[in-house]
């Protein structure tokens, strides 16, 4: 009897096992969820000027918007396909952890401590960004390192106050940080002169400045104090659709590469580059081997753009920000904005 209790508490443990896999099996993927569904869920900001921005009828755009239309597109070959969900930066994580969303696309910082820590994937940077101060012309400051002492603004839940303990330290200053998680407080705070300074990524500081109420006034210093490479993120443990993100971010970035536009693209179907075919479907199984359709690619460029077409139609030299592309220029261009080829 006791020999059979042994062996009774040995199988244990594999049967659970077994059923642990099978259901882990039996879960229906990303991909066939939102196929379902017939929709794409993506979590964006609340609202940051060129990123994601509803108007007064509710209509979403920017670049992180337009990166969720554009996985619509290669899904669905629709890019109204999307339901954008707009969430705080302090649960974002957890929301996408939760399921809230099936993407998060939120000017969000691809850093150790928001992916591993977080138990997400980033697939990649989409924008490459770097920690900055605005500040009023009044002060006359040419240089961060003439902060000191300064009473900065920050966003709550975020690495920002990190960043600047960090720099402030390193330069032997003080500053007082004062903690908002909206924005709209922060921009209302810095306006009152409840603080002298906002520091944010640059990006976002061209929109914050946007919202002030003499925009003129305000300067966004030279220094830029971290990296911030800025991209989308998935849950772990679903490699098809971290996959298809990934996917979607370097077929924009190879498009540009070619010379694919949304203008012309119909055209270069009837190339005979080898490339640009691979990128069209008309030779390779690239779409197969992601559960999309041969013009996947294709569809993306139709209907979104290519990854220059998009970021400078949202905060670019075309855009309001006015953003020159610096980084985020393309590698053969000076940049370092680089995507594995599609073959």
């Amino acid at each position: 009897m006791r020999l059979l209790h042994k062996r009774v508490r040995a199988f244990i443990p594999l049967l659970t096992a077994s059923f642990c896999l099978f259901g882990a099996a039996s879960q229906a993927s990303t991909l066939d969820t939102v196929k379902q569904r017939g929709a794409l869920i993506c979590g964006v900001s609340s609202g940051i000027a060129g990123f994601s921005i509803a108007d007064d009828k509710g209509k979403w755009s920017g670049f992180d918007v337009d990166f969720c239309r554009a996985v619509a597109s290669a899904i669905f070959g629709d890019p109204s396909k999307v339901q954008f969900v707009p969430v705080a930066a302090d649960q974002r994580f957890e929301a996408l952890k939760s399921g809230k969303f099936d993407l998060l696309s939120r000017n969000s910082t691809w850093a150790f401590s928001n992916e591993v820590e977080q138990g997400l994937v980033f697939a990649g940077a989409t924008y490459y960004d770097g920690q900055g101060f605005l500040v009023p012309k009044s002060r006359k400051a040419t240089s961060a390192l003439e902060l000191d002492g300064a009473k900065v603004c920050l966003k709550a839940g975020t690495t920002t106050e990190a960043n600047v303990e960090d720099y402030f330290r390193q330069n032997h200053m003080k500053f007082e940080p004062v903690r908002f998680e909206l924005l709209a407080d922060i921009l209302k705070a810095y306006d009152s002169g409840q603080c002298n300074v906002i520091s944010s990524d640059v990006s976002q500081l061209h929109a914050n400045r946007l919202e002030l109420k003499k925009p003129n006034d305000h300067v966004i210093l030279a220094d830029v104090i971290s990296k911030e490479p800025l991209g989308p993120a998935v849950r772990q443990g679903d490699d098809q659709w971290l996959n298809i993100v990934k996917w979607v971010s370097f077929a924009m970035l190879n498009a540009e590469e070619l010379g694919i536009n949304s203008a012309n693209v119909e055209e270069a179907k009837k190339s005979q580059k080898p490339a640009v075919r691979r990128f069209v479907g008309a030779e390779g199984d690239i779409g197969k081997h992601l559960g999309l359709s041969p013009d996947w690619a294709v569809n993306i460029v139709k209907n979104v753009g290519n990854y220059g077409e998009t970021l400078e139609r949202n905060v670019g030299r075309k855009s309001k920000l006015g953003i020159a592309r610096g980084l985020n220029q393309l590698w053969t261009m000076g940049g370092i904005q680089y995507a594995p080829p599609l073959r």
